[in-house]
């Protein structure tokens, strides 16, 4: 099976509100058109989260834009779609949502070969001052890398 991985989309904000802690990768069910769709770009991960539903994991608020040529089997953009994971990665799962207090967040979709595949993490989310310290970090390293880069200019 050829393994190529190509990135669909991305959560812009998966990092930002989220402490990642770790990162799994579950299978998704899909129907024809919205593969159609995927392939075409037009999927949107950002208000997206995933929980459990009678046992089973789901992804909610994942928006495909419905296929324009699909008519009648459209099926609805914002429906509820079932990750496929197996029965030791939904019991870890489980255990740490419900005891620990953690979150699955979607990182990104991307096609593994000919499948679709979508990255979940593992993670607890950030408070405000958290968010603002990441920032904070980020600018700084930023103008770390610009300073250094005109350094290299002057030379």
């Amino acid at each position: 099976m050829n393994s190529t991985i190509k990135l669909i989309a991305k959560n812009p904000v998966a990092y930002h509100n989220f402490n990642i802690e770790s990162k799994l990768e579950a299978g998704i069910v899909l129907t024809g058109t919205e593969i159609k769709s995927i392939r075409a770009g037009k999927v949107n991960l950002k208000d997206s989260y995933a929980g459990f539903k009678n046992g089973e994991c789901y992804i909610y608020s994942m928006h495909i834009i419905p296929y324009e040529h699909g008519n009648i089997f459209n099926k609805d953009p914002l429906r509820d779609r079932k990750l496929l994971l197996n029965k030791k990665e939904l019991n870890k799962l489980f255990g740490k949502v419900k005891q620990d207090g953690y979150s699955l967040v979607p990182i990104s979709l991307y096609f593994k070969g000919s499948l679709v595949k979508l990255e979940l993490g593992l993670g607890k989310g950030k408070k405000l001052y958290d968010k603002r310290e990441t920032l904070a970090k980020k600018d700084a390293d930023m103008k770390i890398r610009k300073a250094i880069r005109e350094k290299e200019k002057a030379y």
